[in-house]
């Protein structure tokens, strides 16, 4: 399915409702002092965006920049036959759309209903020759999203099914306590798994029938549990870690 352009109205968000937000501490927006919120306001628009509906669209103008503060949003590249390849997958907290050109290098579109945050591109400009922090936090997001491509491409390349999944789960783990660089944790939690078993399969370079039967597996071996199609509970951490760094 391609991303749709939702036409939602995105009022303007008083400085009170930014300094409310529960995702404030793990966001850009992190990096405005609480008095000084009114000038981060004045730039920023609210959308609520459907299940299936488009937040960036690939190719288009790169105006604006999107801060998630609720929902899981896919993120994909085209190619040129109208075949999709899901390179991530964004929640709460994740600020999308830095571009290094005028245009959007790839498309996000909402796996369940969402709420971001939009800013002017220009405006935000103008706000970091103020607040020299904001250009930093923008760098260590870059950053951090070199690294993550990087491990994407090691998982990609070398590992194998088994390394791929216990990779992707403790990262969809480590998302659901923090948005920034995935920390380590040892005690077994629920994540939420929003998306199909076909974007997970897409998105680790496997089949639908392979992703199945790796999460069987892994049951099986009582590392995870599967309460519902859309969650599961990790039960070992430390078990998966070793998996997917090939020790095991």
């Amino acid at each position: 399915m391609s991303a749709v352009r939702s036409t939602i109205v995105v009022p303007l968000r008083p400085a009170s409702v930014c300094a409310k937000c529960q995702q404030r501490s793990i966001s850009v927006c992190n990096s405005i002092p609480d008095e000084d919120l009114h000038r981060l306001a004045a730039i920023a628009t609210t959308a609520a965006i459907p299940v299936g509906h488009g937040i960036i669209e690939e190719g288009e103008k790169a105006d604006h920049f999107y801060n998630i503060t609720a929902g899981t949003a896919r993120l994909f590249k085209s190619m040129p036959d109208g075949r999709r390849q899901i390179i991530g997958f964004a929640g709460p907290g994740t600020f999308l759309g830095l571009a290094v050109s005028d245009s959007f290098g790839f498309g996000a579109e909402a796996l369940e209903p969402m709420r971001v945050c939009r800013f002017s591109r220009v405006g935000l400009g103008r706000l970091m020759e103020d607040f020299a922090v904001i250009e930093q936090r923008l760098l260590q997001v870059a950053s951090t999203e070199l690294v993550l491509a990087h491990e994407h491409m090691l998982l990609l390349g070398r590992k194998t099914a088994r390394e791929r999944l216990a990779s992707f789960l403790l990262a969809r783990g480590a998302m659901s306590s923090s948005c920034t660089m995935a920390p380590a944790f040892s005690q077994h939690r629920i994540v939420a798994l929003p998306m199909a078993r076909s974007d997970i399969a897409d998105y680790l370079g496997l089949t639908i029938e392979t992703v199945s039967r790796t999460l069987t597996r892994l049951k099986a071996d009582r590392l995870i549990a599967l309460p519902d199609a859309h969650s599961v509970d990790l039960l070992d951490p430390a078990r998966l870690k070793v998996i997917a760094d090939g020790d095991f």
